[in-house]
């Protein structure tokens, strides 16, 4: 089995890769100082025979228009679409995917090498984030869900179409009396709610309890994030056969998503009403999209789906 080296130490936005990596190939880590920069960043840069592969978890997006020009291939968690430094020639896009708790193997991988390169006070924060990160788990198709919604996302300072769709969905949901809903916008630390108070919810949510509510729900909205980037939420909610309600992706996905397929899409929030209508009165219709949005998931985005897709394209 060939070895793949990994030449930097990630933070934990690469925890999914370095755990697919790990499963399917024979990994070692070999520090290369001319990547010591990118020690706990969002960016894995690892060796394979000839060839060095670059993967992007940056989030939302950042383009290191300088380790392109060093990679053979450079592999993007959002792949922008209108964007012309995404769309050379070597950029590669990634499948959905979301941070999990790697801990044994981050410590097993990297050891004594992590009070090398890290003060205490940064391993001690990242060794935090990865324990406070859900176990990587391929859950069982499971579609039957009741009528309730957990949705709980951030207030984005300078997103306001973002800020706009997630509001109008969390008044939907608390306006229809046929779901029962949890959540709300997290209160911003600046105390700037943007006149969002009615929307807001000052319960905390860890990201094991986030991921356990956002189980139960019926409907998972997904929407872009920050400059267009798609969140992790997406492969969790795939992940957990969720029925996703998604407006169009402002990214390119390697295998495309489509509509009322695996997803369904929408273009204004006046719609909300339409596809809630639509899923509570079609139980098939509910089960067909979440069964098939599990199956992409199952194909194309799990961890050792992902290394092998990964290895493929950075050897052809």
């Amino acid at each position: 089995m060939d070895t793949i080296y990994i030449l930097n130490i990630p933070n934990f936005y690469s925890s999914y890769y370095l755990y697919g990596l790990n499963e399917e190939f024979n990994v070692k880590f070999k520090m290369d100082k001319a990547f010591l920069k990118y020690n706990n960043k969002p960016t894995l840069i690892f060796r394979l025979k000839d060839k060095l592969g670059v993967i992007n978890n940056d989030d939302p997006v950042y383009f290191d228009q300088n380790l392109y020009d060093l990679s053979d291939s450079y592999f993007v968690t959002n792949k922008l679409i209108d964007n012309p430094s995404f769309n050379q020639e070597n950029v590669k896009p990634l499948f959905p995917h979301y941070p999990i708790n790697i801990l044994p193997l981050y410590l097993r991988l990297f050891n004594f090498r992590l009070i090398k390169y890290f003060k205490i006070k940064t391993l001690a924060r990242e060794i935090y984030i990865l324990l406070r990160r859900p176990l990587y788990k391929n859950y069982n198709l499971k579609t039957e869900k009741e009528n309730y919604i957990f949705f709980s996302s951030s207030i984005w300072k300078d997103e306001v179409e973002t800020n706009n769709i997630r509001a109008e969905f969390i008044r939907y949901c608390k306006t229809d009396d046929r779901l029962v809903f949890e959540g709300g916008f997290i209160p911003r630390s600046d105390g700037n709610n943007f006149d969002f108070q009615a929307e807001l919810n000052q319960t905390k949510y860890p990201p094991k309890v986030f991921s356990k509510l956002s189980k139960q729900s019926k409907i998972a909205l997904n929407n872009a994030a920050v400059w267009g980037a798609v969140s992790w939420r997406l492969a969790e909610y795939l992940n957990q056969s969720l029925f996703v309600l998604s407006f169009p992706f402002k990214i390119e996905l390697p295998v495309p998503l489509n509509h009322e397929e695996e997803v369904c899409t929408i273009e204004h929030i006046s719609d909300y009403k339409k596809v809630f209508d639509k899923v509570l009165g079609n139980p098939n219709y509910h089960r067909n999209m979440a069964t098939n949005g599990k199956t992409y998931f199952s194909k194309y985005c799990t961890p050792q789906a992902q290394a092998k897709y990964i290895v493929k394209t950075l050897l052809n």
